[in-house]
Order: C-alpha cells, then sequence, then structure tokens
C-alpha cells in the first residue's frame, strides 16, 4: 500500500508540475535577456527561478521525444531539469542567441546521458558517434527499410554507418543490443526448465592441471635463466637483463651511455652474450622450442 500511495502521489505532483510549467508565461527577448543579466552578474535567484519555469515547458516536450526508450517520465524531467540550470549556469546574454536555443542543447544532453546510464546494465556508448547511433539506428533503419520496402540489410548498415560516422560492425552490434533488453543469467530457459542461461556459458579460464602445470614450468624456466645467466660476465649480464629481460628494453645508445662504450660495441656484446646464454640453456632442456620464453634468440 505504501508503494501504491508513493506512486500516486508522484503522479499527481508530475501533472500539477506539467500543468504549471504550461501555464508559465513565454518570455519576450528583452525580458530574457534582462533575467539573464541578473542571474549572471547579481546571482539573483528570483530572475533564476522565473528563467527556468518560463522553460520548463522545453524540458517536458524534450522528454516526451524520449518516452519510447522505457524509463520514467518523471526521471527524464529531472534530468531535464539538471540540464536547464547547466544552461543557466553558463548562458552568455550578451551573445545574441535565445536562451531556449541555448538550453535544448543541455537538457537534450541530460537526458541522453541518464538514458545511455540506465538503459542498459551493459554501459551502451562512451563516443560522440556511439551516442548517435543509439539514438538515431531506429529512425535511419525505418527510413532506410521503407525505401527500400524490405529489412535492413548489408547495404543499409553500411549506409547508416557511413551517415554516423561508425563501423558497419558497430551497427550491427547495436542492432543486436536494441533489439532485446537485459537478461539475467539466473534466468531459467523454458517455464519449467532447471537450466540456467549461465549453465551454458563457456569458460575458457585454464583448468586446474593447466593452471599447475604453467607455474611449474614458469618456475622451471626461471631456474635454467637464473642458472644460464650466472655463466655471463657482469657487463653481459647487465644487457641481457636490461635489453631482453624487461618489459620495456634499453636501447643500444642508451646502454652505450651507462656503460662507457658505442652502442656497435653494445650490439657485439649482446649478441656474444645470447650466443652463450643459448649454449648454456640447451645443456639443461630437452626441447629448445623451451627457449621462446627468451624472445629473439640467435639462430
Amino acid at each position: 500500500m505504501v508503494a501504491l500511495s508513493e506512486t500516486a502521489d508522484t503522479a499527481r505532483a508530475n501533472r500539477k508540475l506539467v500543468r504549471e510549467s504550461m501555464a508559465a508565461p513565454l518570455l519576450e527577448r528583452e525580458h530574457e535577456r534582462e533575467l539573464a543579466v541578473r542571474w549572471r552578474q547579481h546571482r539573483d535567484e528570483k530572475a533564476l527561478h522565473e528563467l527556468v519555469q518560463s522553460y520548463m515547458r522545453l524540458v517536458i516536450a524534450t522528454a516526451s521525444r524520449f518516452k519510447n526508450y522505457g524509463l520514467p517520465q518523471a526521471d527524464l524531467v529531472q534530468e531535464g531539469v539538471v540540464g536547464l540550470m547547466q544552461a543557466a549556469a553558463r548562458f552568455e546574454p550578451e551573445r545574441d542567441v535565445r536562451f531556449s536555443t541555448y538550453a535544448a542543447w543541455w537538457i537534450r544532453s541530460a537526458m541522453q546521458d541518464f538514458i545511455l546510464r540506465n538503459w542498459s546494465v551493459v554501459r551502451t556508448g562512451t563516443t560522440a558517434a556511439q551516442k548517435s547511433l543509439f539514438f538515431n539506428l531506429r529512425r535511419l533503419r525505418a527510413k532506410i527499410e521503407e525505401g527500400t520496402g524490405g529489412r535492413l540489410d548489408d547495404v543499409g548498415r553500411a549506409q547508416i554507418a557511413e551517415q554516423l560516422g561508425v563501423t558497419r560492425a558497430d551497427v550491427e552490434d547495436m542492432e543486436m543490443r536494441l533489439s532485446g533488453g537485459d537478461q539475467s543469467l539466473n534466468a531459467t530457459i523454458g517455464p519449467d526448465g532447471d537450466d540456467a542461461w549461465q549453465d551454458f556459458l563457456a569458460d575458457d579460464r585454464p583448468n586446474p592441471e593447466e593452471s599447475v602445470a604453467e607455474l611449474r614450468d614458469s618456475r622451471r624456466r626461471s631456474e635454467w635463466l637464473a642458472s644460464s645467466l650466472m655463466e655471463l660476465s657482469e657487463r653481459e649480464r647487465i644487457i641481457i637483463r636490461e635489453r631482453r629481460l624487461r618489459e620495456e628494453g634499453s636501447t643500444l645508445e642508451e646502454l652505450g651511455v651507462k656503460l662507457g662504450i658505442s652502442k656497435e660495441r653494445v650490439r657485439q656484446i649482446e649478441h656474444r652474450a645470447l650466443m652463450k646464454l643459448k649454449a648454456a640453456l640447451l645443456r639443461q632442456v630437452d626441447h629448445p622450442a623451451d627457449l621462446a620464453f627468451l624472445g629473439a634468440t640467435p639462430s
């Protein structure tokens, strides 16, 4: 009963907001500019209230355009009010632009961001092109299908991709996502089934035996390498560690400066050290392919 009461109260509040907003008088251009100046320069809250209240009708009209995305109208209106307030905070009355024109962009942007955040538990789009694809795909698809008399094909997807600056794969992916809502992985398959969707997801992780074998092999390779490095001179070990055993290896020139020799001399020492290291490793392993962890080795 509490939930029903709250829902009814919310509905009444929304209807009241719509009535008051539509009844608010439209602003003349000069009065609108005067209100914007009073708010921007003097922080006159009465001027801000009148300016915002006069354009609440714009928020409600914009919210109605997004009613087909399955989100509560009241939430869309709230987000639109946030956009309207942002527009009021940034509007420059000295520019020859009506506030309604400027605010429309902020209102629409706030609602679109809200829809993208809440339409799906999976993040839908982050770039401007992906957002444009999300909000324009249905319209463009309907237009193409109406012109061709059939369903959207690869040619139509290519046209949409070109118009919106995305790839055809992006269009196909968005088509699939818009064709159905989110579904719980715990949901059963069929009304009387016991199996859940998650039971049929492939697990690409290595099994316990593979994990143990990989850990053992990694430890063994580390032991081989540590033992073989001890057969190199100190300068050779420095060059091999800096050039081959770090994620971002040093350049020949950097090592030359560090060791006080030319980069050509570093290259010669590295080549000789790799030959010695390979020979030392081959004495310990059964399969030369095991040396792949070193990267490029001399032939």
